[in-house]
């Protein structure tokens, strides 16, 4: 059997700019991509602490060290700039491999990650 479980999550950063007028998706510094074991194109669940606006979209790389948390497209319209926001991807692996699963779970703080 397969199951999805929570693969990678960037918990409680700020969202820092919010794009209308761009095709859509989430661009993320690649710094917290990193940290977190997320790629560009990856499928995230945003959840919005402020709203409780809860949507799906997909990952862009943003400039590394820049804290970039932009939401583009339609997704602009569910955040304001400044809202703190958890992304989480999931994983679908097979139910015994998931017991043992331990997922990337990232505490950024000012959306940058302490080395």
């Amino acid at each position: 059997m397969m199951i999805q479980v929570l693969k990678s999550k960037l918990h409680r950063v700020k969202v820092t700019d919010a794009n209308l007028n761009y095709i859509g998706s989430i661009t993320i510094d690649e710094d917290l991509l990193d940290a977190a074991n997320m790629i560009a194109g990856e499928k995230v669940q945003i959840v919005d602490n402020n709203n409780g606006e809860r949507f799906e979209t997909y990952i862009i790389a943003g400039e590394r060290g820049s804290g970039c948390i932009c939401l583009n497209g339609a997704a602009a319209r569910k955040v304001q700039i400044g809202d703190t926001v958890i992304i989480i991807s999931y994983a679908l692996m097979d139910f015994e491999e998931a017991k043992t699963f331990k997922p990337w779970v990232v505490f950024p703080k000012d959306n940058k990650i302490e080395r």
